[in-house]
């Protein structure tokens, strides 16, 4: 059994998505009817339904998504932590149709020109509310986000922190550091998992190979081990510029075999309550 901790749909007859910009392959929606037999056909059994914009139809929407679809086992959606009603909120969500599927929250810190957004009350007090909720929180950060986000997990001890991406390395240009010390340094907490995503979109579009993901692979294995690692396709963003098996090939060759199941599978089943 696989499972996929990552991906997203949308649909741009919806709402935009305003991120993806003009003449991008990726700019026309994306929905489970494509992602379906790309994921059978890979083996993929259950996934994890992400986030992509910060508006709050976005997640009753993927809720009830989930609700009606076998495939979808899971979803990390987005509500404004800042907000003094946050809690209200997150039990709100959970009695909408398919509430139960609500696993985590995710905002785009990456985003954020604040570095130290994370640390700030008013998302401290959001993070609380999740802690209290039994919810996880997704870490979408770019490598220089990562020292906030290390904070962060240290001030909220009883929250999981899932760091997606990686936190988003310089694949392309081949360096390692400082990501790599930051990521340790987030690794080193409990409380902390990563997920083994979005490599591919941070490598050189034109002529990536696996041996160009494996330092950066290595270095969360190292850091998190398997038992804290899970695989995500980030599908359809990967598209961009490897199909959906390609991801999952590249993913599986990258982890021993003897920690496949706890990155393909146990981990994703554990840390979201699938």
């Amino acid at each position: 059994m696989t499972i996929d901790a990552h991906h997203h749909v949308w649909d741009l007859s919806v709402r935009d998505q305003d991120w993806i910009p003009e003449g991008s392959p990726l700019r026309r929606g994306f929905g489970l009817a494509d992602l379906e037999p790309e994921a059978h056909a890979a083996g993929v059994t259950r996934t994890v339904l992400v986030q992509t914009i910060t508006v709050p139809e976005e997640t009753p929407e993927f809720l009830a998504l989930a609700d009606a679809h076998d495939l979808i086992a899971g979803v990390v959606g987005w509500t404004d932590l800042t907000r003094p009603g946050v809690a209200d909120e997150l039990a709100r969500l959970r009695e909408l149709p398919g509430g139960s599927y609500l696993k985590g929250i995710r905002h785009q810190v990456q985003g954020e020109p604040d570095p130290r957004w994370l640390l700030r009350p008013d998302v401290g007090r959001g993070l609380s509310a999740l802690a209290d909720a039994g919810l996880v929180y997704d870490l979408i950060v770019q490598a220089h986000q990562l020292p906030a986000a290390v904070r962060a997990a240290e001030s909220h001890p009883h929250l999981t922190f899932v760091l997606d991406h990686l936190g988003k390395p310089p694949i392309a240009s081949g360096g390692l550091e400082p990501w790599a010390t930051a990521v340790r340094a987030l690794a080193a907490l409990p409380n902390t998992f990563c997920k083994l995503s979005g490599m591919v979109t941070e490598a050189d579009p034109a002529s990536w190979t696996v041996g160009d993901l494996r330092p950066y692979a290595d270095t969360v294995l190292d850091a998190f081990g398997p038992d804290r690692l899970m695989f995500g396709s980030d599908w359809p963003v990967c598209t961009a510029v490897a199909t959906y098996g390609e991801v999952l090939d590249a993913a599986t060759r990258l982890i021993a075999p003897a920690d496949r199941t706890a990155v393909l599978e146990t981990t994703a089943t554990r840390v979201y309550g699938l």
